[in-house]
């Protein structure tokens, strides 16, 4: 009797393409073949034999939608300066946030200047008086203009001139050491005997150096210098403008605010 058995021949598997089980046929699984080798892949034969299929042509891509890894840091910031909207964007937000922090320390001067409150009880104070180092109204309105039309054509000039302020960092550092250890020697002989001059000279020197500081901080957002800014240090450019615009502000105020209220 042979119905109802289940005949199973002697064969390997795979050595047919099919198999009978339960009177239904199935197809074996195709063992996978040997990649090919080294010599096999990268010759001219095994190319055109189809052993190793050849790569599509690679397109070239815009650098304002290429994928950069953002582990290469210079890289990425090279193709993001490459796009000008970037760079606009970039320096959009840095002057924004430095017009906010200009009104913010506008309307903080503007209430101890012209508030009478304020002023009667700064003034009746003799530590705060001394703190807030007062100056009368005309002083302080007549160097915010200065100081208005120093930042303007300077911001202008970097703009527009072809000299790299950024690569002359080291000559502003020593000149910035100069007038540091200056004023620590002024600031030393100024309680035993106070020198006009001395001190006018100072203010015009600190005034200068931090008028440079702004050109070389406005160029380090262009992205077009030896040195330049990441896009995404908008926070950090905006505050090294707000401070040297605060310090040439604050020496060109000692310089003409000699008269106190």
């Amino acid at each position: 009797m042979t119905q109802g058995k289940l005949s199973v021949a002697n064969k390997a598997p795979g050595s047919e393409g099919q198999q009978q089980t339960n009177g239904e046929k199935k197809e074996a699984p195709a063992v996978p073949s040997a990649p090919p080798s080294y010599e096999e892949a990268t010759s001219g034969d095994g190319l055109k034999a189809g052993v190793f299929p050849q790569a599509p042509t690679a397109v070239p891509l815009h650098p304002s939608w290429a994928y950069v890894d953002p582990r290469n840091h210079e890289l990425f910031t090279t193709y993001s300066w490459d796009d000008q909207k970037v760079r606009r964007l970039f320096i959009r937000k840095v002057y924004a946030i430095l017009l906010v922090q200009l009104l913010v320390t506008l309307a903080v001067v503007a209430l101890f200047t012209f508030c009478d409150a304020v002023k009667d009880y700064v003034q009746a104070n003799p530590g705060w008086y001394w703190a807030s180092y007062y100056y009368n109204t005309t002083s302080v309105l007549l160097c915010l203009g200065i100081t208005a039309l120093v930042c303007l054509s300077v911001t202008i000039f970097s703009f527009q001139t072809k000299f790299d302020f950024t690569s002359c960092q080291g000559v502003l550092f020593v000149l910035l050491m100069t007038l540091f250890f200056s004023g620590f020697l002024l600031a030393i002989l100024l309680p035993f005997q106070y020198v006009p001059w001395l001190h006018a000279v100072y203010a015009v020197l600190g005034a200068g150096l931090f008028t440079l500081f702004l050109a070389l901080d406005t160029q380090l957002l262009m992205g077009n210098r030896r040195h330049s800014l990441s896009p995404e240090e908008y926070v950090f450019g905006a505050l090294n403008i707000y401070l040297d615009i605060i310090y040439i502000f604050t020496f060109f105020l000692s310089l003409f605010g000699t008269n106190r209220e």
